[in-house]
């Protein structure tokens, strides 16, 4: 995918908060934007008219010049070789930062809700409950299934799993908001962008 940034425009100067590391090899790469595009699909499960928020800051953080609209953010979101709609593009680094810095920021928005979801889930375990009988982890569980289901690509193998077991896709939604709270801290934006590169999160 070519770069939205035109030469002549200065690039963005939040991008600089995340460090220039050099793109990993074709595996490493697919990852990188499935796990981007992942986040940002649990946000999306976390807050009604999420698109609006992400668009709205983007645009608060001067990332418009990347994020030129709703279109192209979903375009660059579907560089996740998961997804239905899979466009087989690469994400150039200014890109892939500028969906880390709006996924972390609406991250901080969202920090209390996040919390208190992942407290409710400790305590429906400890208690040895499904955690799917919490009214609030029930809610957002049942959006992240949706939303999964209707965006990724059933014939990807790993998907298929995911599809065929709705307890492991609950544990994908919860081992998310747990990925998503860790770019809520003082440089989690930072180490989930290193994260992505060395394969740990």
């Amino acid at each position: 995918m070519s770069d939205t940034n035109s030469s002549a425009i200065a690039k963005p100067v939040i991008l600089d908060l995340l460090s220039d590391l050099p793109f990993p090899r074709q595996r490493g790469v697919l990852r990188l934007q499935q796990q981007i595009d992942l986040i940002l699909l649990t946000i999306e499960s976390l807050e009604i008219n999420a698109i609006d928020a992400m668009f709205k800051t983007a645009q608060e953080l001067d990332l418009d010049q990347i994020i030129k609209n709703r279109i192209v953010l979903w375009r660059l979101r579907c560089t996740n070789y998961w997804r239905r709609s899979y466009n087989r593009d690469t994400l150039t680094l200014d890109q892939a930062k500028a969906l880390v810095i709006l996924a972390s920021y609406r991250a901080k928005q969202l920090n209390y809700t996040l919390r208190k979801l992942l407290v409710e889930e400790q305590q429906m375990r400890d208690k040895d409950l499904p955690v799917d009988t919490n009214f609030l982890l029930s809610d957002y569980l049942e959006r992240f299934r949706s939303n999964f289901r209707s965006r990724m690509n059933p014939r990807r193998a790993k998907v298929s799993i995911y599809l065929n077991s709705e307890e492991k896709l609950n544990e994908l939604a919860i081992s998310l908001l747990n990925q998503l709270l860790f770019c809520t801290g003082t440089t989690g934006m930072q180490r989930f962008w290193v994260s992505l590169f060395d394969g740990e999160v």
